[in-house]
């Protein structure tokens, strides 16, 4: 049971729930109301194609030997040996059709632009690192994870909510998704070596470190200047300083040390200040 555990990542997990959390919160700031059914199956659903995608992810990494005995970051279940590639496939496959039958009764609700963004996100779920381009091998990691648990994961939710698209919607699915790519941003940064020689032509392989650390600067921003213009937060604003904090720490570590293990702890804050910035939203719809 560990080594699945190890396998699904649930330290990654906050990528998938805080979309659907923002989308409900924005539900309920605009209409007053929101659907704990449709968002039970939204969670579901959105956490099951990220537990695939990790399965995915370390099958295949370990089938093109991204994953080495260099590597700095946590074991990796399949290229270690403690489950075989079929079975990670097959765990895989299985988080999918869980995901799909989540995704049933969210069709039922709102209809085919809901089968579109499933589709397209089940596909993904093995196209981020398989098929014949896999986005993490091409440096479209960052692209990928603010279009699909950002755009897509925010306004579909509150599509699935309201069966009605919103411009709220679109600029925090741009902000949820920016601090969402600063976790893979900060991988990449710890695996840039071993990836260079793997082959794994991540954003920080292609562009350099210096231009990786940019863009991480940029994404970090972009959520608090999104915050500042979405509305006239005044004082409110107060609730959004531990997260930002938090992100101008981490870049000040990753400017200051080289890849190393540390940078495990500062990808584990960059998951936590994901979870602050959503909570200070929260806090601002409250009061």
């Amino acid at each position: 049971m560990n080594s699945f555990i190890l396998a699904a990542r649930p330290k990654t997990l906050p990528a998938a729930i805080v979309p659907v959390w923002m989308g409900c919160v924005l539900t309920y700031d605009i209409t007053g109301v929101w659907d704990m059914g449709l968002a039970i199956f939204t969670l579901m659903g959105a956490v099951f194609i990220q537990i695939g995608t990790n399965f995915f992810n370390d099958a295949i990494d370990a089938d093109k030997g991204a994953d080495t005995d260099a590597r700095l970051g946590p074991i990796r279940a399949t290229a270690s040996g403690r489950l075989s590639r079929r079975t990670v496939y097959l765990s895989a496959i299985i988080s999918l059709l869980l995901a799909s039958v989540c995704g049933y009764f969210l069709i039922e609700a709102r209809g085919w632009p809901i089968l579109v963004m499933g589709v397209a996100s089940l596909y993904f779920a093995y196209g981020y690192t398989g098929g014949p381009l896999p986005l993490a091998y091409k440096g479209l990691g960052e692209v990928f994870v603010i279009l699909f648990f950002g755009l897509v994961a925010v306004n579909g939710t509150v599509y699935v909510q309201t069966g009605e698209w919103y411009r709220e919607a679109l600029y925090m699915g741009v902000a949820i998704g920016c601090l969402s790519a600063v976790l893979i941003s900060v991988n990449n940064l710890r695996d840039v070596d071993e990836d260079r020689g793997n082959g794994k032509n991540t954003l920080a392989v292609k562009c350099g470190r210096g231009n990786a650390i940019n863009l991480v600067r940029i994404m970090t921003a972009t959520p608090y200047v999104i915050a500042i213009f979405m509305d006239d937060f005044g004082w409110k604003m107060l609730a959004f300083f531990p997260p930002f904090a938090l992100g101008l720490f981490i870049i000040n570590r990753i400017c200051s040390e080289l890849p190393g293990p540390r940078y495990n702890k500062y990808l584990a804050f960059a998951a936590l200040q994901l979870i602050l910035f959503a909570t200070a939203v929260t806090l601002v719809v409250i009061l």
